[in-house]
């Protein structure tokens, strides 16, 4: 297949993750947290990358569509990582031990806490997480960059 056609499938796809993220965000109000909204800067960076190599078609601008993806994906594997409690996310959106803390303090924390926290899990399918399948769709999509690369 011609190298434009991985391209655009490549681009497509960054643009059907964001626009699906939009409409969790606005149409099921779902509010995304801080690693939400993390995930989505790659993948406007992905789309101005396919712009930039569908005018320029080199390997550069190929690999840097690829390796914005995965930062994608790897953002989402560290949303994933939070949600399973398997290590601690930004204190700025997980919650955090109360002990030994003065009721003025607890207080305080919560005042200064976010709404929604990257702790919890917002929305599932099939058992994975919004973040899940960022990562799992992210890294097909690097798969599609570096379709791009090769010759036919």
């Amino acid at each position: 297949m011609k190298q434009k056609y991985w391209i655009l499938l490549a681009a497509g796809g960054s643009v059907s993750l964001l626009l699906s993220a939009i409409i969790f965000q606005y149409w099921e109000n779902l509010v995304p947290c801080k690693l939400c909204i993390w995930q989505r800067y790659p993948h406007v960076v992905a789309i101005a990358m396919s712009l930039v190599a569908l005018r320029r078609p080199n390997s550069t601008f190929i690999i840097l569509g690829s390796l914005t993806v995965l930062v994608s994906a790897g953002i989402g594997l560290y949303h994933v990582g939070v949600e399973s409690r398997w290590w601690q996310g930004p204190v700025s959106c997980t919650s955090s031990s109360i002990e030994g803390m003065t009721t003025e303090d607890l207080f305080n924390q919560i005042m200064k806490s976010p709404v929604v926290r990257c702790d919890d899990i917002a929305w599932q399918f099939a058992g994975i997480s919004m973040a899940g399948w960022n990562v799992l769709l992210s890294i097909i999509l690097a798969g599609f960059w570096l379709l791009a690369l090769r010759k036919r």
